[in-house]
């Protein structure tokens, strides 16, 4: 049985899924994004934070035998030796202050040749607040936004704006004259707006 062995397969044999782990971790280590399918992003986000793991248990201890064992762990995975090292001596110093969650992936629309799903996966910095948390910013700062109609309010609202001003309009030109009609009606259109 095949219980709790979930893996990114990937279509492909162990050792060309490795590879291609290994390809695209040194790409994203080296330009901080890469636009990819959806399936290679999911499957890069764990191996890359992995990585990224490693290299901050590295520079949180002392012992340079355990700084070297990290390097080489880091560097039998991704397996390019300028990408490690840049990991190890500059890019980490981003992710010490992050728990963790050190990658963001975003969908984007399907490959034109053969319609495969795109996504861009990226690095996120230790002081990156994400979009969502900015919004909840803005609106906790005074800016409130107005509570949102249910959708059947909102119908029975229009319905009732379409048959009060056909039946106002139909009362007004039974009373007053043609040319007095309209002057009548700009003063309801505005009051409703105001509403």
């Amino acid at each position: 049985m095949r219980h709790n062995k979930h893996r990114h397969q990937l279509g492909v044999r162990k050792e060309h899924r490795a590879a291609i782990m290994a390809s695209l971790s040194a790409a994203l280590l080296r330009h901080d994004r890469i636009e990819t399918t959806l399936g290679y992003a999911k499957a890069l986000r764990p191996f890359a934070e992995k990585v990224i793991t490693m290299a901050k248990k590295a520079a949180a201890t002392e012992d340079s035998a355990k700084k070297l064992h990290f390097r080489r762990l880091a560097l039998a995975k991704v397996r390019d030796e300028s990408a490690v090292h840049f990991l190890f001596a500059d890019k980490v110093k981003k992710f010490v202050d992050r728990p963790g969650g050190y990658t963001r992936i975003y969908k984007l629309v399907p490959r034109k040749g053969d319609s495969a799903a795109m996504a861009i996966i990226e690095l996120i910095e230790a002081d990156d607040k994400g979009y969502k948390k900015e919004e909840s910013k803005s609106a906790s700062a005074g800016e409130a936004k107005p509570a949102k109609k249910s959708a059947a309010k909102k119908s029975a609202a229009k319905k009732a704006a379409k048959k009060a001003p056909a039946k106002k309009a139909e009362k007004a030109d039974a009373e007053t004259p043609k040319a007095e009609a309209p002057a009548q009606a700009e003063p309801e259109k505005a009051g409703e707006a105001k509403e």
